[in-house]
């Protein structure tokens, strides 16, 4: 029975705070908000007694919002502002939406009156083509006069206009083809390119892979990255991966020898005494304790070293006025090392993770070029990385 009552107190409380919290919507003037929570409370049990505050809060709050509009239309259609299309038209849309949310509630009762709430319903379809062409017109005339200006700010906001034709009214003229012409316009293009100051060649499949920049995923919708110029484009900036010192350390071998130890049990002896007598339990009997003996090994390390350490900086230059904007110093290291042993006595004295280095061998360094090569990843994460930090805008 305690269970049951305070499951009984929880929805109540529940209850009230959701009517409540409705209610403080409404004063707020979020009537939208206060009808989205009514609507949810009514989708189950909508005619249960229970439920006749919200019916009240909903019949209120769609009343009040339907009013403030439709005084909001009438005040933007006095005024003849061109700029209040789009207001116009989404007033509109949302007019007919909060009909249809609550249309398939009806009919909702009110069980005091012993009627139904008043839903007042229109026919918005007229006044939402009209509206939509008037701001189809408007936005795709302004869009016109947008892509006339040099400015690639003023294309970006020509590009969004015609995008939002198109997804209120599709197909409407040529919206399309002056999307791509805005999007052409409005775009960053950088061409990417690397510079050599060392003294040493830089492979080619590095540079390849270093200026791939399909391969970062950096394009977005208005900074295009180039490593090969394009015929009829121009150029925005440069972005410069200038190579400017290569070290690469000389092939060393160093050698270490080093002796292991290890106990381990080999069975078990007699316990003696300081006399070098056996000792004895109560029975008489020799007692026994572990036999340890010791394990030996000389072991003969040798690592093989080369190491590369490659030293750049990206520059970002603006190629409209030739002048450097940015630049940022990366060095990059790469290591070969190999390391193997051989051994003299018993191989059990070492530990168990060093045994594999007895199984390996020597192996040929690799030439300049490939330990050049080889520092691409970890150069190509830090490009990547200032690029990242650093996007064109």
């Amino acid at each position: 029975m305690q269970k049951i009552t305070l499951l009984v107190s929880i929805l109540f409380l529940a209850f009230s705070c959701g009517v409540k919290t409705t209610q403080s919507l409404i004063s707020d003037g979020d009537y939208d908000g206060a009808i989205n929570r009514a609507v949810d409370a009514l989708r189950t049990k909508k005619d249960s007694k229970g439920k006749q505050d919200y019916v009240y809060l909903l019949e209120e709050a769609y009343a009040k919002a339907k009013d403030r509009d439709l005084r909001n239309l009438e005040m933007m259609d006095k005024e003849k502002n061109p700029a209040n299309l789009e207001r116009i038209y989404n007033t509109y849309v949302q007019l007919n939406n909060r009909q249809e949310k609550i249309r398939p509630l009806l009919p909702l009762p009110l069980l005091k009156q012993g009627k139904n709430a008043s839903f007042p319903f229109d026919n918005y379809s007229t006044q939402i083509a009209s509206s939509k062409i008037a701001l189809s017109k408007y936005l795709y005339d302004n869009a016109q006069i947008l892509l006339k200006s040099k400015n690639k700010l003023d294309s970006r906001k020509a590009y969004d206009d015609l995008a939002f034709i198109e997804s209120i009214n599709p197909n409407y003229k040529n919206a399309k083809k002056l999307m791509d012409d805005a999007q052409f316009k409005g775009t960053d293009f950088v061409n990417v390119y690397a510079t050599n100051e060392t003294n040493m060649i830089i492979p080619i499949q590095l540079q390849n892979d270093l200026l791939d920049f399909s391969t970062y995923g950096l394009n977005d919708k208005w900074t295009v990255y180039h490593s090969i110029k394009q015929k009829n484009v121009t150029y925005d900036y440069g972005l410069i991966l200038n190579f400017r010192e290569i070290f690469i350390s000389p092939e060393q071998i160093k050698e270490k020898e080093f002796i292991k130890e290890r106990q381990i049990k080999d069975g078990l002896k007699p316990l003696l005494d300081s006399r070098g007598r056996p000792v004895k339990d109560s029975l008489g009997r020799a007692i026994k304790v572990d036999n340890f003996k010791t394990l030996k090994v000389n072991i003969y390390e040798y690592r093989q070293f080369k190491s590369c350490e490659v030293t750049a900086k990206v520059d970002y230059v603006d190629l409209k006025t030739n002048q450097l904007m940015q630049s940022f110093p990366i060095t990059s290291e790469f290591v070969f090392e190999n390391i193997y042993s051989t051994y003299r006595g018993d191989r059990n004295a070492c530990d168990e993770n060093y045994l594999g280095y007895f199984n390996k061998r020597a192996v040929p360094f690799p030439n300049n070029e490939q330990m050049v090569f080889d520092t691409g990843e970890d150069l190509k994460a830090k490009f990547k990385n200032i690029i990242v930090r650093n996007r064109f805008r």
